[in-house]
């Protein structure tokens, strides 16, 4: 008779026509079936699977492409994007937030500063019989010449034996007198060892100055300073009679800033900074020897002259 097929018991058994049914083979059967040698090989991967990873880097660098594209439109449109335009209506409220915040310095502050690296205090010695050296007297003087040329008055150091200047800075040095002007009682002083970044004065001529023109001078009245007192022209081309009647000084300038013993030699300044004369007297008729407001100064030009410069 026919031999029954036998089925693997690892294959699912067809459904009958009924289609409710498995048609199987009994159990006995389906243990005698030997074990297969060589078991079919698994199912290679598609080849639709193996080429993910590719599809992976070729979205990664799609990404990048895009968002480098999209870098370089946004830095071209800066670069031809049209600069922000800045209006008056701008400067001037950025001009009155300042104001409002910030407390700037006056005029005569501004004009201090500028000149009080160049103001020196001026000390003169004198020796006794006995050979001790005293004080004799103490005025003021600015720097002209960054090496350590002064100018000053005559009767500030006239009959010293030593002369010794200090310095904005606090240093001290000697100073030798290496010109004189008599006529404008004016004198030229160069120090021995003036500081490396010693700053000279700015100066100017008198020459457009008016009466009314703000003016400060500074200096060691009583030897206290530096001080700054400030004031007004008052007038140009004045005289000046010395109280013992030994001199006349001509062609001053007239200012009612207070200047007082100690003054002498200091310079008169401009709102601007700058040097336009040299304080040289005070009117006072009393003997109380203090200001009373009638000040008198050489101007800058015969000052250039004492230093051997040609006036302005």
């Amino acid at each position: 008779m026919p031999r029954i097929a036998r089925y693997s018991s690892s294959r699912r058994a067809p459904v009958s026509a009924a289609g409710d049914t498995p048609l199987v083979a009994d159990a006995d059967a389906a243990d005698e079936s030997p074990p297969r040698a060589n078991p079919e090989p698994a199912e290679p991967p598609s080849p639709h699977t193996r080429r993910r990873p590719h599809v992976a880097w070729l979205l990664l660098a799609l990404v990048l492409a895009m968002n480098a594209a999209m870098l370089g439109f946004w830095v071209h449109d800066q670069k031809h994007r049209a600069p922000q335009q800045i209006t008056q209506q701008d400067i001037d409220a950025a001009v009155l937030r300042t104001l409002q915040t910030q407390t700037l310095p006056s005029p005569t502050a501004r004009a201090a500063a500028k000149i009080a690296p160049s103001v020196v205090h001026v000390v003169s010695y004198a020796r006794t019989k006995r050979g001790t050296e005293v004080e004799r007297g103490e005025g003021t003087g600015v720097v002209v010449v960054d090496t350590g040329v002064i100018l000053t008055n005559l009767h500030v150091i006239n009959g010293a034996r030593r002369i010794a200047v200090q310095f904005a800075d606090g240093s001290t040095s000697n100073a030798e007198v290496i010109n004189i002007q008599p006529e404008n009682d004016l004198a030229v002083l160069k120090a021995t060892e003036p500081p490396d970044d010693l700053q000279a004065a700015a100066m100017r001529s008198t020459e457009g100055l008016n009466a009314g023109d703000q003016v400060i001078a500074v200096g060691f009245p009583f030897g206290i300073g530096p001080s700054v007192s400030a004031g007004v022209l008052s007038g140009f081309k004045r005289e000046f009679q010395s109280p013992e009647g030994k001199q006349t000084l001509r062609n001053l300038i007239q200012f009612d800033a207070a200047a007082n013993p100690g003054n002498s030699g200091g310079p008169l300044v401009t709102m601007d900074g700058e040097v336009i004369g040299i304080v040289t007297a005070i009117l006072n008729p009393t003997s109380s020897r203090t200001s009373l407001g009638i000040g008198f100064a050489v101007p800058i030009e015969n000052a250039a002259k004492a230093l051997g410069s040609p006036p302005f």
